[in-house]
């Protein structure tokens, strides 16, 4: 089973402008709400793919109410946990070139008593046959070791981890021993570099990122995912590495492009799939979702369109 994590969820507001005028009136059009956060983003793509997941997290107040009465209107399996805080609202424009601009609230304060009763869902959870994935900015109250401590928690226990960080949250997660680090990690190619921090000046080789997602496979991480936009992807495991065109689609929006990454990997990886497949169909699925408004998933018709159009080619 895929356990999505949404620590920090928003109800995600998208609406459209014709011309973005900073410091004066926007009047937005074609407004649209949904069930916000990378977690819940990707336990709707891998409904959409045709697999099962539950995501859990945290909601609080009327706005966590209507959250989680959109994510049961999508028909997801969710155990979420109450908070006495109010869950965030978060606003994404997208003007008339399809740039984005979002304005994201903070979010809730975690009392040490809530975090608890989530480590011990988590814990729950945490089985062998078990994939738990990561993702998303954290609340107040909670340290920027919270992803660091809840890997070592799940590995320990034998579940399989997939983190979607970045910043110090990646560079304390990749900081345990080899077998208490995420199993699955899907840096862009600024994540990657600024983890290594190092200017991303445009002139780093391909050559130079594998060299750098392999040092990662070297702590222990068994996939490094690196997603580099209209440059496509490389894919790094202990069985080589992968370079992945961008499938070509007209974008509607890029927003959950790289949670449908996560979730196709970690569908693909469920459904016993090789990893070359599980690497197609990542791209397929990211591709897709750049084709749909707001956070909307790509119907799986789609993504079997797109797959054909993949180009995977092993270079190491």
């Amino acid at each position: 089973m895929i356990i999505t994590v949404t620590l920090n969820p928003a109800l995600d507001k998208t609406a459209n402008v014709d011309t973005m005028k900073t410091g004066g009136l926007n009047r937005l059009h074609d407004l649209r709400l949904d069930a916000g956060g990378k977690g819940l983003n990707v336990s709707s793509v891998i409904s959409a793919l045709g697999g099962n997941s539950i995501a859990t997290g945290f909601a609080g107040g009327g706005s966590g109410e209507e959250l989680l009465s959109l994510v049961s209107a999508k028909g997801l399996n969710a155990d979420f946990l109450r908070i006495a805080g109010v869950t965030r609202t978060n606003l994404k424009v997208i003007d008339s070139e399809g740039e984005l601009t979002e304005l994201n609230e903070p979010g809730p304060k975690i009392s040490a008593a809530e975090w608890l009763e989530m480590e011990r869902k988590l814990s729950a959870y945490a089985k062998s046959t078990n994939t738990i994935i990561l993702s998303g900015s954290l609340p107040s109250g909670l340290g920027i070791d919270t992803y660091q401590k809840l890997t070592t928690l799940l590995r320990r226990s034998g579940a399989e981890v997939f983190l979607d960080a970045d910043g110090e949250a990646l560079k304390l997660a990749l900081k345990s021993a080899p077998n208490e680090i995420p199993n699955y990690i899907k840096p862009n190619r600024y994540e990657l570099l600024q983890y290594f921090n190092r200017t991303d000046n445009g002139k780093t080789t391909e050559a130079e990122l594998v060299e750098l997602c392999c040092s990662l496979l070297e702590k222990g991480v068994q996939l490094v995912a690196l997603s580099m936009g209209i440059d496509g992807a490389l894919f790094v495991s202990a069985n080589g590495t992968w370079r992945a065109q961008a499938v070509a689609v007209q974008v509607k929006s890029t927003v959950g492009a790289g949670d449908s990454m996560t979730a196709a990997l970690a569908y693909g990886f469920e459904q016993g799939l090789d990893e070359e497949r599980c690497f197609a169909l990542a791209m397929a699925a990211s591709a897709g979702a750049c084709t749909t408004e707001g956070t909307n998933p790509p119907e799986r018709t789609l993504v079997n369109e797109l797959l054909s159009k993949t180009h995977i080619t092993k270079i190491g």
